[in-house]
């Protein structure tokens, strides 16, 4: 049974219960909300438009898609997360969408057609901050900073490059500390989608909800004089 809904308006979201219609759950590590996911497929598509996440995770964008009579395309690098997936779409829904989940890499989206893709809805990593495998090859969550900007370039070269003109694409992005110093990468992964030729359209501040200023954290950030991180980004962008 689905939770009340309503439609975000403004550009802060914060959602303190996360969501656990269907087969959601917080198990993956790091997944978002699926009230970020609804919204985004609710505003910037319509039913039986195609959906793609190339980072697919734990299969909160395809869930979504299933529920709101999109169509949808789920790839990821890690073969857990494409079973995780596929396993969280095993449940009765009234809408009959083609709904396809792949192993693949976003820096190269060789199974999906140029200006094919009415909505690209997304979670990258956070450069190393979560390592979502031991040794793949390709994946994004084992590169530093630096070199995860470098491969952020091909992921948003690859993403206008399958999305249709005029349509949407949504990047849920962090910041990272290091040395008691922001890294602002979120604001390095915006101008990255800017530079392949997308225009800004929205700069949603989603609060986080577990970052408890409690023990170990609490105590570390009055020490060394930093704050805790509670925001993350959705930056909308158009082609």
């Amino acid at each position: 049974m689905q939770e009340e809904f309503e439609l975000e308006t403004n550009t802060v979201w914060s959602f303190p219960n996360r969501g656990k219609w269907a087969t959601h759950d917080a198990k993956y590590r790091g997944n978002f909300s699926p009230y970020v996911a609804k919204n985004i497929i609710l505003r910037y598509s319509k039913p039986n438009d195609l959906v793609l996440d190339q980072f697919v995770g734990g299969g909160t964008t395809l869930v979504e898609c299933k529920l709101n009579n999109r169509n949808a395309i789920g790839i990821d690098i890690n073969p857990k997360a494409v079973e995780l997936t596929k396993e969280k779409l095993n449940f009765d829904c009234d809408f009959e969408n083609n709904i396809e989940v792949q192993l693949g890499n976003a820096c190269d989206l060789k199974n999906v057609d140029d200006n094919s893709i009415d909505l690209i809805c997304t979670h990258p990593p956070y450069a190393d901050i979560i390592k979502y495998s031991d040794d793949i090859d390709g994946d994004l969550s084992h590169l530093k900073y630096k070199e995860f900007l470098t491969a952020i370039e091909k992921v948003a070269s690859e993403c206008y490059r399958v999305l249709k003109k005029d349509k949407f694409c949504a990047i849920v992005m962090g910041d990272t500390r290091k040395n008691g110093m922001v890294q602002p990468l979120g604001f390095e992964v915006m101008q990255r989608f800017v530079n392949a030729g997308f225009k800004q359209k929205e700069i949603i501040i989603k609060e986080q909800h577990n970052c408890k200023a409690t023990g170990f954290w609490k105590t570390n950030s009055q020490k060394y004089n930093f704050l805790l991180l509670a925001h993350e980004y959705i930056f909308i962008f158009k082609k």
